[in-house]
C-alpha cells in the first residue's frame, strides 16, 4: 500500500479479488460496509473507492466513531447552534454537511451506542441535517456514507448492540480486508516497499534483509495486520547502521522459541529448566512468553515450574517480588504470577529461601533494584 494510499500492494487471490470489487464499488454511490481486522488498512480502501470515484474531486471526510462521546459525536457530524449547550458560542456546521458532493468515511461504526444508530438511519434515509439543538432539518446534503469496523455486526444484532435495520441500510456493498497473515504471499513485496519508504523518508541509504531475516518476517503471524509492520519496518530503518538486518536485530517477539524448547523426547528436565532460567536472565525474555505458554501447552510439567521457582528463589532469597522483575515481568502483574502459581500448586514456601548463606548470582539481578527483606510473602 503506498503511504497516499494510492494502490494495493500484493498479487495474493485476496487482493487480486478485492481489486475488482473496488473497481465495480467505486463506479456507483452506494453504500458501502469495509469489515476487518484493526491495521489490516480499511481507511486505505476506502481512499482509494473515493479518489476512483464520479466524487474525487469534492472531500473525503473521515470520523472515528469509537473516539468520541455520543453528545461529541453527534455534533462532529451534524454540527450544532450556538448556545445548544454550554462552550457552543457559535453555530458549526457537521462534517456531514461539509462533506457535501464528497465521502464520508465512519470507522468504528460498530462502536456507536444505539441512540446514534438511530440519528445515523434516519440521516441515510432522508440526507436532511439537523444540528444539536436546532429545532429542525436546517439542510439536505448529498454524501457517500462508508463505514468500516473490526467487529462481527451479525453477533452485535444477536446481542442487540446494533440496529439490524441500519446494517441492511450500509451494507449494500460490503467489503472484506483479509488479515495479513491469510496472504503471507503479499508480505516479501510490502517489505521491501516500505524499506524504501522509510529511507528516504529519513534519508537514510535502504538496508537489506538477510535471507533468514527475511524468512521470519514472513512466517510472522502479525497481530497488528499491515499497521504494525510498517511501524516495524521504519523502527528497522532507523536503528540499523551496518546496511544488513539480520536475525540479531529482530526482536525477540518476531523469533520462534528455541528448538530445545521444549524439551526433546529424552532430554534431562533439568536442562529445559535452565534453559528456561537462562533465557529469562540472561535473555531478558518475559516468563508469560517462556515458562506460561509452554506451561499451558502441557509441554512442561509442575515439577519443572516448581524447580525453576525454586531456583529464582533461591537468587531472590525468597523474594516473590524481586522475581517477577528477574523473570521481566512488571510489576503490576505481581498478583497475576501468584495466583498463576497458586492455580497449579507452584507456590513455593518462600522461608526455606530467606536463610540461604550463598550470595546472589550477579547476572540474576541486572537491572532489578534490591528490595528491603520481609517477614511474609507479599500476597
Amino acid at each position: 500500500m503506498r503511504e497516499n494510499g494510492e494502490h494495493l500492494i500484493g498479487q495474493s487471490p485476496a487482493i487480486c479479488e478485492l481489486r475488482e470489487e473496488l473497481e465495480y464499488a467505486a463506479r456507483s454511490d452506494a453504500k458501502i460496509l469495509i469489515t476487518g481486522e484493526s491495521g489490516v488498512g480499511k481507511e486505505v480502501l476506502a481512499r482509494l473507492i473515493h479518489k476512483q470515484s464520479n466524487r474525487a474531486r469534492a472531500q473525503l471526510v473521515t470520523i472515528n466513531c469509537a473516539g468520541l462521546p455520543d453528545s461529541l459525536l453527534e455534533s462532529e457530524l451534524f454540527g450544532h447552534v450556538r448556545g445548544s449547550f454550554t462552550g457552543a458560542y457559535r453555530d458549526k456546521t457537521g462534517l456531514l454537511e461539509l462533506a457535501h458532493g464528497g465521502t464520508v468515511f465512519m470507522d468504528e461504526v460498530g462502536e456507536m451506542s444505539l441512540r446514534m444508530q438511530a440519528l445515523l438511519l434516519r440521516f441515510l434515509e432522508t440526507g436532511e441535517i439537523q444540528r444539536v439543538g436546532g429545532d429542525r432539518a436546517q439542510t439536505r446534503v448529498d454524501v457517500r456514507v462508508i463505514a468500516a469496523t473490526n467487529r462481527n455486526l451479525v453477533d452485535k444484532i444477536a446481542a442487540r448492540e446494533f440496529r439490524e435495520d441500519l446494517y441492511y441500510r450500509i451494507n449494500v456493498i460490503h467489503l472484506t480486508m483479509p488479515a495479513l497473515r491469510d496472504r503471507r504471499e503479499d508480505i516479501p513485496e510490502m517489505l521491501e516497499y516500505f524499506l524504501h519508504i522509510y529511507s528516504n523518508r529519513h534519508g537514510l541509504p535502504q538496508p537489506q534483509l538477510t535471507p533468514e531475516a527475511h524468512a521470519q518476517l514472513v512466517a510472522y503471524k502479525w497481530p497488528g495486520n499491515v499497521r504494525e509492520l510498517k511501524n516495524f519496518i521504519e523502527r528497522l530503518v532507523l536503528r540499523n547502521r551496518s546496511g544488513v538486518i539480520g536475525v540479531s536485530e529482530l526482536p525477540s517477539e518476531i523469533m520462534p522459541p528455541p528448538p530445545s524448547m521444549p524439551a526433546q523426547p529424552g532430554q534431562p528436565r533439568c536442562q529445559v529448566v535452565n534453559s528456561m532460567f537462562d533465557r529469562m536472565v540472561k535473555g531478558h525474555e518475559s516468563f508469560w512468553t517462556v515458562v506460561y505458554e509452554p506451561f499451558m501447552s502441557r509441554d512442561m510439567t509442575r515439577d519443572d515450574l516448581r524447580a525453576l521457582i525454586s531456583r529464582g528463589l533461591e537468587q531472590t532469597r525468597g523474594s516473590y517480588r524481586i522475581l517477577v522483575q528477574m523473570f521481566n515481568m512488571p510489576e503490576a502483574d505481581y498478583k497475576r504470577f501468584l495466583n498463576f502459581l497458586r492455580k497449579h500448586d507452584c507456590q513455593m514456601p518462600f522461608q526455606k529461601f530467606r536463610n540461604l548463606s550463598a550470595r546472589l548470582e550477579p547476572a540474576a539481578f541486572e537491572g532489578v533494584q534490591a528490595q528491603p527483606d520481609r517477614r511474609r510473602v507479599d500476597a
